[in-house]
């Protein structure tokens, strides 16, 4: 990066912009609904947005199904990993193990140990494995350009906030193959639809069941009615399999992951008023909710034989033995607690207005969610019409993601992202390389954590890289008439006069209409201004 641009950036942060002051006007309103309900705008959105009417707009986005998206729908047939099922993907995982395995052992044969050591030789796991990071960079870069070109934009926004509050860890063993369905199955589908109904799909989720290890939780003493196989063990050699298959050790007692996080991160919170006691007996009832062997298709299964079949409570509710139904009615019963309500509802609240989210756009969500038993839509309306949500002090108070700033800039700058994992690699370089969590917590949603010199000065690179490829600004032979237009178009005429002065600064000796443009640009894209939402 050129010592001007660094030089340009200690300027542009010296001052970091504050919430808007004052009443909004209508273009202020609908460029804080496209900050937040959206990516943020394209050039020239705001302004459309507020001729329409930003609460007509937001009422359409919160019914998606009649939005029109043509163009997302051509866009998502060049993605492959859109024409594999879950069974298609476990079939070629167990494949892509088999080769890796075959090619470990020749290369014991034809390696001394002591070239291995020294690194001599091919790492065997590299070429079976290619296919699936191919794939996984496949997912990645779906979900950046669903989140660039749909029109639908709130719900891909509900999608990341659902994805990342029931996050599942790619890199965990099957989940490389699981986690594709568990995003286009599970979480798109309910994304807008009723809570209780997607953390029941969650809680049968195959991701969810690897991820966090229930497909191993058995009651203790249980024994299946005939040998067990495990759901991701090959057969033993003599049945057309490799000799080093061995079998793995039976699960021989109650595993209480799932359950912890349940209720810790998915439902009541980590104030929510349980104990370990209610942790073990949520793990009782969970135990027998497994997963089909990959070539039976790798789905949901109920293992009678696994379950504990005594009586449970769980806070001081009894669930009396009723196989699977235990684990639905425990799931309705936790969606529909208070704490559940309160917690994802100030969740959702950070999300959408504040870091610390205000007392009273939680209390506006948790009453919607008890009138509606859980219907997302309907706590989104209540948050989005919550005074609390239009306060001037809400406006640009919140700082965007690593996710959030890619597909934002990419929207601001014009550019149509293609199918390759660049801009899911650009992401990932800025500290949140998307299903790579491997803490259940998923990614932070604050500014504390996002914000430091190294991340701005991170953002400014990929800022400065959007601006050569941007398409929404022309060419101006007058350095303010370009920033004006910038400002305008870019930023909804909210760019500080302290950023404009700075970039005009740097414009200085400048003379090229082309290279100032690309400057320009990417110190606005880079700049504070436009980190805040």
């Amino acid at each position: 990066m050129p010592l001007s641009v660094i030089t340009a950036l200690c300027l542009l942060t010296a001052q970091m912009p504050a919430g808007s002051p004052g009443t909004l006007t209508a273009r202020d309103s609908a460029f804080h609904a496209l900050n937040r309900l959206a990516y943020g705008a394209r050039p020239g959105e705001a302004d459309s947005v507020a001729r329409a009417g930003v609460m007509r707009w937001i009422e359409h986005q919160l019914d998606p199904d009649r939005i029109s998206d043509a163009h997302l729908a051509a866009r998502e047939r060049e993605f492959k990993i859109l024409d594999y099922d879950r069974g298609d993907l476990a079939e070629r995982y167990r494949d892509a193990q088999r080769e890796r395995q075959r090619m470990q052992r020749e290369m014991a044969d034809s390696y001394p140990l002591s070239d291995r050591r020294g690194g001599q030789g091919v790492r065997p796991e590299a070429r079976p494995m290619q296919e699936f990071r191919e794939l996984g960079g496949e997912l990645q870069q779906l979900a950046l350009v669903r989140a660039a070109v749909s029109e639908r934009q709130l719900r891909e926004v509900m999608v990341d906030f659902w994805t990342n509050h029931f996050n599942v860890f790619v890199g965990k063993g099957a989940d490389r193959f699981l986690l594709p369905s568990y995003i286009e199955e599970t979480i798109r589908p309910r994304a807008l639809g009723r809570f209780e109904d997607l953390l029941i799909a969650t809680a049968r989720s195959p991701a969810m069941l690897f991820y966090l290890d229930n497909a191993q939780s058995v009651a203790p003493g249980s024994a299946p009615p005939r040998p067990m196989m495990s759901p991701f063990r090959r057969r033993r050699f003599g049945m057309n399999e490799l000799p080093e298959d061995r079998p793995r050790r039976q699960p021989t007692g109650i595993n209480e992951n799932y359950a912890r996080e349940l209720m810790e991160l998915h439902t009541l919170g980590v104030d929510g008023g349980y104990t370990q006691q209610d942790v073990i007996n949520v793990a009782r009832i969970f135990t027998g909710w497994s997963i089909e062997r990959p070539d039976r298709g790798a789905g949901f299964v109920f293992h009678d034989w696994a379950h504990d079949q005594g009586d449970k409570i769980v806070l001081g509710q009894k669930f009396k033995r009723d196989g699977e139904d235990e684990g639905i009615r425990l799931l309705k019963f936790l969606a529909n607690q208070h704490a559940t309500m309160h917690h994802v509802s100030a969740k959702l609240c950070a999300r959408f207005v504040a870091d610390e989210p205000p007392d009273g756009c939680v209390d506006a969500a948790v009453a919607a969610w008890q009138q509606t038993h859980g219907d997302i839509r309907a706590v989104l309306r209540a948050i989005f019409t919550s005074p609390d949500f239009w306060a001037p002090q809400a406006v640009r108070a919140k700082v965007k993601t690593p996710f959030e700033f890619v597909v934002s800039a990419v929207r601001a700058a014009g550019i149509e992202p293609d199918d390759t994992p660049r801009l899911a690699q650009v992401v990932a370089r800025l500290g949140e390389p998307l299903y790579q969590q491997p803490a259940p917590t998923g990614y932070a949603e604050t500014e504390a954590h996002w914000v430091n010199s190294g991340a701005l000065l991170a953002r400014m690179n990929a800022a400065m890289m959007f601006a050569k490829q941007s398409s929404s600004i022309p060419d101006f032979d007058d350095h303010a008439q370009l920033v004006d237009a910038i400002d305008q178009k870019l930023l909804a005429g909210t760019m500080s006069a302290h950023t404009k002065s700075v970039i005009l600064e740097q414009l200085t000796d400048i003379n090229d209409p082309a290279q100032a443009r690309t400057m320009a640009v990417g110190l606005a894209l880079g700049g504070p201004d436009f980190q805040k939402q």
